[in-house]
């Protein structure tokens, strides 16, 4: 078993990190709000002071972390991972942070300390069951040494090389706000053409968003959407898109499209509810126009 580091303890960090406890690793935390180590220094973690000095203790240390800006701020400076990284140290970047913060990283390691770029899709209930799926991006011998233990979190793909793994977060991702838009204004035209939202679900259901539409039916009617992952960090992941877009020279009209659509709920002030909400505010903005 390994000295396992999970720096970055929100919703998803927390669950990941209980998984390597329950699997039997011997695990150190650190958040910069330190409350939130609590419970998992009562089941036997261990807390560090610093990022350093987690990354001091540990055989792999794990970042999951709201964005780029929090992964510089964890990794950089006096007491940043950097510091306390030595060459029997890897790092697996499992934060949705896009290619350019991926190879930020790559520059500011010390020579010889080993890194992944390993972001997951899923959500807090996918972390709880160790059912996420995970994208591996790195060099093909320090990938394989980690399979296992990535296993404890969910489904590890190796992808490619060093950033591969960034770059296969943002392709899930550009389906997903796609798929959220579409179904938000495919209601939007039924209730526009008065055609009755029970019909219109049913109508649905035999299209490509079918799922989607079946899946997101009790929330959209209750508008209750139960927190998974919230619109303001959905904002951050659809930015991190396109910008990747634009510099593939790819482009994205729909995705863009998608993103505003993100951007207005936010505005709207449902930054704070789950990304889905954004299907409120899709639907209720073509009901008061």
């Amino acid at each position: 078993m390994a000295t396992v580091a999970v720096i970055g303890l929100g919703g998803m960090g927390s669950r990941m990190a209980g998984r390597l406890l329950d699997a039997g690793h011997d695990l150190v935390v650190w958040n910069r709000t330190p409350q939130r180590a609590g419970e998992l220094v009562a089941r036997g973690a261990v807390a560090a002071g610093s990022p350093a000095e987690a990354a001091r203790w540990a055989n792999l240390v794990i970042t999951m972390l709201s964005g780029p800006a929090a992964l510089q701020e964890v990794v950089e400076g006096p007491q940043g991972i950097a510091a306390g990284a030595t060459d029997s140290t890897t790092l697996a970047e499992m934060s949705t942070v896009g290619p350019p913060a991926v190879r930020r990283l790559a520059a500011m390691l010390p020579d010889g300390v080993g890194l992944l770029d390993a972001p997951v899709l899923g959500s807090v209930t996918e972390a709880e069951s160790g059912s996420l799926r995970i994208f591996v991006g790195g060099p093909e011998e320090l990938a394989q040494r980690w399979m296992p233990l990535f296993g404890a979190l969910g489904s590890p793909m190796h992808v490619g090389p060093l950033g591969a793994g960034a770059a296969a977060k943002l392709v899930a991702n550009s389906t997903l706000f796609g798929v959220l838009a579409v179904l938000g204004e495919a209601l939007a035209l039924a209730d526009g053409l008065g055609l009755p939202r029970d019909i219109a679900f049913n109508v649905l259901s035999g299209t490509p968003v079918g799922a989607q539409a079946d899946r997101r039916r009790p929330a959209i009617e209750s508008d209750d959407f139960p927190l998974r992952f919230a619109l303001s960090l959905a904002h951050k992941d659809a930015d991190l898109v396109v910008a990747a877009a634009e510099s593939a020279n790819v482009e994205m009209p729909v995705a863009a499209a998608a993103r505003q659509w993100v951007v207005a709920a936010q505005e709207a002030g449902l930054g704070d509810r789950d990304y889905s909400a954004v299907l409120a505010h899709i639907t209720g903005t073509a009901r008061a126009g």
